[in-house]
């Protein structure tokens, strides 16, 4: 099952969504917010799967609400504003559907969560069954490349790409870092910027806003500087 809330001053939207939804045995409603203060509430108390978001709503866009928090849900942005899209998907949204839209568009958005959900649990299993099963491919430079976590430094976003940073190369992914933060174990890997995720056991020293991981420097976001603290502190 698949809990998930919808943030959206319009109570039309909120019907069609969940009827949409209701469909799909899956997912479960777990609270209508009608804008982004209530949604923040509960998010603070709560742990959801996903979120349907709009954009326009008053006192803080959606997109601005996204910014605020530290580690979003997964998020499918529905909205009528097109000229947003780039600006959503800059912030690792699953989807961004512009209504009207469709139950096919919406289930399209929902099996995306779906797919994430599905290869997170599966690399979990591998990551805990055994170290020499700790490997996954990835696909790049029209090759599947077989990649050993142990060899794993860091990785870092490059538009709609990423880079995989290894002991000995760097591999072009065709995934998004937020592809990356869903599949990897966080007790072994830390989103340490909006560009960057690193191997904790890689870290040869934090000072001040960057992380050294070999020779490589690794800067830390502000956002996500109490995620580093909490690994000396």
């Amino acid at each position: 099952m698949l809990n998930y809330i919808i943030i959206d001053d319009e109570p039309l939207a909120h019907e069609i969504i969940e009827e949409f939804c209701n469909m799909l045995p899956h997912l479960t409603l777990k609270k209508n917010c009608y804008n982004a203060m209530e949604a923040m509430q509960y998010l603070n108390e709560h742990t959801i799967d996903f979120m349907f978001l709009d954009i326009n709503m008053p006192k803080l866009r959606g997109l601005d609400f996204l910014k605020t928090l530290t580690k979003p849900p997964k998020t499918i942005i529905t909205t009528a504003y097109k000229e947003y899209a780039l600006e959503g998907f800059e912030l690792n949204v699953v989807d961004y559907i512009l209504k009207p839209f469709s139950f096919d568009r919406l289930v399209k958005a929902v099996n995306k969560i779906t797919d994430l959900n599905t290869i997170k649990t599966v690399i979990k299993e591998v990551n805990t069954t055994s170290e020499t099963n700790s490997r996954f491919f990835v696909k790049g430079n029209k090759k599947h490349h077989q990649i050993n976590l142990n060899d794993l430094l860091y990785i870092e976003a490059y538009g709609n790409y990423t880079k995989l940073f290894l002991t000995n190369e760097m591999i072009v992914s065709h995934e998004k870092i937020s592809y990356y933060e869903d599949i990897l174990n966080a007790n072994d890997f830390l989103r340490v910027h909006k560009s960057f995720i690193v191997a904790i056991n890689k870290i040869k020293f934090i000072e001040g806003n960057r992380i050294l991981i070999n020779e490589h420097k690794v800067p830390i976001g502000q956002t996500y500087k109490n995620n580093v603290n909490k690994l000396y502190s």
